[in-house]
């Protein structure tokens, strides 16, 4: 069964943390997709509503369907700039998606990002300028972090989920 796993939420939430703690959990040949190397390191492009990296995300995102186990794709990914892949990813896995959108305050990204190496390229205020409040996908199912939630509870939900769906 081929399985994409989504984490969502602005920036400075946790999501590549976490992307990236799952990704050494699983077995080998899962594909990792960060929305941030490919947009910002290897595109060096602007993020907005047509974005020169969203034909590359796709084509990631139809690489891992076709040649691995289970996908990860994580990043701010803003829900309407971002339909068409999110759509991508429906004709693509079907139900076979896990999503998960980190629902954090503003406080307390601000708080996490100043743990981060990458603290100093950008500060609050601009983080302030990129803020989405709940920025949900309306049409694929996505279960919501929370602040109260530490880095061990959100793996320990993500690897509960995908027991669940291979039992299933």
């Amino acid at each position: 069964m081929k399985k994409l796993i989504m984490f969502r939420g602005n920036s400075g939430s946790g999501k590549s943390t976490l992307a990236r703690e799952i990704h050494k959990k699983l077995a080998r040949n899962n594909l990792l997709i960060s929305q941030d190397t490919i947009r910002r390191d290897m595109l060096r492009a602007k993020d907005g509503k047509d974005t020169t990296a969203l034909p590359l995300l796709e084509n990631l995102l139809e690489y891992g369907h076709n040649n691995c186990e289970i996908t990860i794709l994580e990043g701010i990914l803003n829900a309407e700039w971002y339909t068409t892949l999110f759509r991508k990813a429906q004709y693509l896995y079907g139900q076979n998606i896990n999503a998960y959108y980190f629902d954090i305050p503003f406080r307390e990204t601000v708080k996490r990002h100043k743990t981060r190496p990458q603290r100093g390229s950008f500060s609050s205020e601009k983080m302030k300028t990129w803020w989405n409040e709940k920025d949900y996908i309306r049409f694929i199912k996505e279960r919501s972090f929370t602040s109260e939630m530490t880095l061990d509870d959100e793996i320990q939900i993500v690897i509960e989920d995908l027991k669940k769906d291979l039992l299933s």
